[in-house]
């Protein structure tokens, strides 16, 4: 564990465009190549990727990384207030924290989750002088979660819960019960981990009390004890190693074809097509694709080709059950400049279906990644933390840094509009149940049009090439069903309606 555990986290918030912005001023025409706009005769996104950096890029970076490990190295201990009288929603999974078994059964979902943070000291990127990602891989981090929480449900034994989970003793949240003439707040009920020393207050559990509580644990699964080393080796398929397939290295270097390089800022619709791209490369996801909605639309004629094996054959089977399990991510915009309140409801109703694996988005240039609520605020894992990188190459390496005790939450208008959801459909029964229950979830708006839409047919695919540098949000269009359309210029938002 950290000398500073990540469970005491209170991230600090911003990133590092804005400091970009203050470099660029800093700095003549001239010297403005790695950090600031490019020069017309360097506009090739290949030549720009692969140049080598020069000195002056080299002493950029490292001033830049010192700053950044200090800015997210440090926490300061705070904790999380969760009211028990209305229900907090996980990824389709509803807790009411009103006893102490729902209690503990809320922290196992959320600590099971994969985080995935800001790291330092591993293995240069490509092509550049970067050894860390603070302050700029924040929106990387939190789509490498999304992901993990998708191959958690493919590969994992339903309602999976880590085992060393029991042994995290930090639970930094309170519960509370709103509206006591006791306290404007809510009067706290205990957190219910185990004593915390000898400075902890006299509101929490007592020695005996917690003793009680430790007792009530939710029984070690011989079925989540034997699921262990697929989650050990499917941590390691995100390490900060230059041959992770989903690591740092390889989604920087699929990055590159859109222009993008180590140090820029990744917007959550290229992330998604990153993430495609990063599983279709690989063959450890076996069984396994990623679909990328197009314009606010998922056709479904596209979504059968990529996962019916049988359409492949050379000979189609009819009677074949072969199909890939897939997730699907829809880049979506919830308004022009600020989250449109009309979508709350909606964007609640979707997290509470089953085959929801989260949003990426976060607040303005602040990436998180979101997988719950309670009433008006999002549940939400933070990258912002800078960590020592870990060698998962080692057999014995620890799996603590990779799971956080701490939720955080915020409210909803905070939200920044531009956003990714995503969902898993582990079969083709799955997949329609899955477009029915998003179908129903999406005519929950007040709006007129809703976030997405299903339609039959196939759309055009534009890949992650047809997302320049200069668009870091989606395709945000809405139009009335019957009259889709597509536009071959996606890099340009005024040519779509905004919701």
């Amino acid at each position: 564990m950290n000398s500073v555990s990540p469970s005491a986290a209170q991230y600090v918030g911003g990133v590092m465009q804005d400091e970009l912005v203050d470099s660029r001023r800093q700095q003549p025409p001239e010297r403005q190549n790695s950090f600031g706009p490019r020069l017309p005769q360097t506009l090739d996104p290949s030549r720009e990727a692969t140049r080598e950096p020069d000195e002056m890029d080299k002493l950029k970076a490292k001033m830049m990384s010192a700053w950044n490990n200090v800015k997210y190295g440090w926490t300061v201990k705070s904790k999380t207030s969760f009211n028990k009288i209305s229900p907090v929603t996980v990824l389709g999974h509803s807790y009411l924290l009103n006893s102490e078994d729902e209690v503990e059964r809320f922290r196992l979902a959320f600590v099971s989750r994969i985080w995935l943070t800001y790291r330092r000291d591993f293995p240069q990127l490509e092509g550049s002088t970067w050894t860390t990602d603070c302050g700029w891989g924040c929106m990387l981090r939190s789509g490498q979660m999304l992901l993990a929480q998708g191959l958690l449900v493919h590969l994992m034994p339903r309602d999976w819960a880590w085992p060393g989970a029991q042994q995290l003793t930090d639970v930094d949240f309170e519960v509370f019960r709103p509206r006591s003439p006791a306290r404007a707040g809510g009067v706290p009920i205990p957190s219910f981990g185990s004593p915390r020393g000898p400075n902890t207050p006299e509101k929490s559990l007592s020695g005996s009390q917690a003793s009680r509580c430790s007792q009530k644990k939710r029984p070690e699964s011989a079925k989540d004890r034997q699921a262990e080393p697929i989650h050990h080796k499917l941590v390691t398929w995100f390490g900060d190693q230059p041959l992770a397939p989903f690591g740092l290295h390889q989604l920087v270097e699929i990055g590159k074809g859109s222009g993008k390089k180590a140090g820029d800022w990744y917007g959550p619709c290229i992330v998604a097509h990153i993430l495609r791209k990063a599983v279709a490369k690989t063959s450890v996801a076996q069984n396994l694709a990623v679909y990328v909605a197009q314009d606010c639309t998922v056709y479904r004629e596209d979504v059968v080709r990529l996962c019916d094996l049988s359409l492949s054959q050379t000979v189609p089977d009819p009677s074949s059950q072969a199909w890939k399990s897939v997730i699907i991510l829809v880049p979506v915009r919830l308004g022009g400049e600020a989250l449109n309140p009309s979508y709350i409801d909606c964007v609640k109703n979707i997290l509470k279906l089953d085959c929801c694996i989260g949003i990426i988005g976060g607040k303005p240039k602040h990436s998180l990644y979101f997988i719950g609520f309670q009433d008006e605020q999002l549940l939400y894992l933070d990258p912002h933390y800078c960590q020592p990188m870990i060698d998962v190459t080692q057999v014995s390496f620890s799996l603590e840094s990779f799971h956080c005790s701490s939720p955080k939450k915020m409210p909803f208008n905070r939200m920044d509009p531009s956003c990714t959801i995503g969902f898993y459909a582990k079969n083709k029964k799955d997949f329609e149940s899955l477009c029915s229950a998003v179908s129903m979830a999406l005519s929950s708006s007040e709006e007129k049009y809703p976030i997405f839409t299903f339609v039959e047919g196939q759309g055009q695919d534009y890949g992650l090439e047809g997302h320049s540098s200069n668009h870091s949000g989606p395709a945000a269009h809405i139009l009335p069903p019957g009259k889709l359309g597509r536009s071959n210029n996606i890099s340009n938002s005024d040519e779509f309606v905004f919701l």
